[in-house]
């Protein structure tokens, strides 16, 4: 029989034996979420994507019981700041939000230290987005047509701007060139913003953006609003016809955008995300803001985000194709 002090010693290293044990069991027990959360916004500030990550940022953090905290990081069509949040802790205190960049990048960004299918995991649809072409009151389009008319005539020498490389305004342009057999040069810019202001200076004829970026710039005269490429007018804007109307009969193309976090965060965490999300794109005054901007608002779960993302790869990859667009 073993004497009392070999017992009380083997209890003592058992017991420190378990001490980390039950110190990493209580760390990963750590309700979420337990800091402020980093919603990194792959665009510069003042476009679309920017636009709505703020609007919702402050109610979801209310949701959450923690700040959410808008981050831009544009440049590279938005792969600089997905390749930032790709490489973040998988603990749901770093979000991405990301548009059609995150189907389309793969095809034309070379080198990509990352695979986006692979890196993130989805959290919900955030809503799709009208895009609007909009030209510089110096110039004289003062509509698709007149637009057209001078592609038509001068080709190449005339560019447009972008939010960037592989955004959807880009291929949403792309295509509407195809279609109307004329070409132009493309000029990206990091973000919807940039490229506005540019156009409100004179210094391109023209550029391409979701509704959102674009909307209080048209109502004030700053741009002429050119078409709305999607199937419906804008609410906001019914004057500006769609680029069905305007000669292109059948032609639409809208934006989406979504929340993605690391692909290893924990599905416990995932869904309180989007939960939060849910609850407050139900929100009547949040609701009526997208609507305004001519955002139609989604919340859709993270597996049904996931078979629209399986979809969208591959209708991407046939509109490249089709579009002839080839990696930089």
């Amino acid at each position: 029989m073993k004497s009392r002090r070999a017992v009380n010693q083997a209890l003592l290293m058992a017991l420190v034996g378990a001490a980390p044990a039950v110190g990493a069991q209580s760390s990963s027990q750590r309700p979420f979420p337990s800091r402020p959360i980093r919603l990194i916004v792959p665009y510069a500030a003042g476009g679309g994507g920017d636009t709505v990550s703020r609007m919702i940022a402050g109610p979801v953090g209310e949701r959450l019981g923690q700040p959410v905290v808008v981050e831009n990081r544009g440049g590279a069509g938005g792969s600089i700041g997905a390749a930032m949040a790709a490489q973040a802790e998988p603990d749901g205190h770093t979000v991405l939000f990301d548009a059609l960049g995150h189907v389309i990048n793969p095809h034309l960004i070379r080198d990509l230290t990352f695979s986006y299918e692979r890196a993130f995991a989805p959290v919900t649809m955030l809503a799709t987005h009208t895009i609007i072409m909009v030209g510089s009151v110096s110039h004289r389009a003062r509509s698709l047509a007149d637009a057209l008319e001078q592609l038509r005539r001068d080709g190449t020498n005339v560019s447009y701007g972008s939010p960037g490389s592989g955004s959807g305004p880009h291929l949403a342009t792309e295509s509407l060139l195809r279609r109307a057999g004329v070409r132009a040069t493309h000029v990206p810019y990091r973000g919807a913003g940039p490229a506005l202001q540019d156009v409100m200076a004179g210094s391109i004829p023209f550029a391409v953006s979701t509704a959102s970026a674009a909307t209080a710039l048209v109502r004030e005269g700053k741009m002429i609003g050119l078409a709305v490429l999607s199937q419906q007018r804008l609410a906001t804007l019914p004057a500006i016809p769609t680029a069905a109307e305007s000669g292109l009969p059948g032609f639409s193309f809208d934006e989406w955008s979504g929340l993605f976090v690391p692909a290893t965060t924990p599905e416990t965490v995932i869904r309180r995300l989007h939960n939060a999300v849910r609850e407050t794109l139900h929100l009547p005054a949040i609701r009526e803001r997208f609507v305004s901007l001519g955002t139609v608002p989604s919340g859709s779960t993270p597996q049904e985000f996931a078979s629209f993302l399986a979809a969208q790869r591959s209708e991407i990859t046939q509109l490249v194709n089709q579009a002839g667009l080839r990696p930089s």
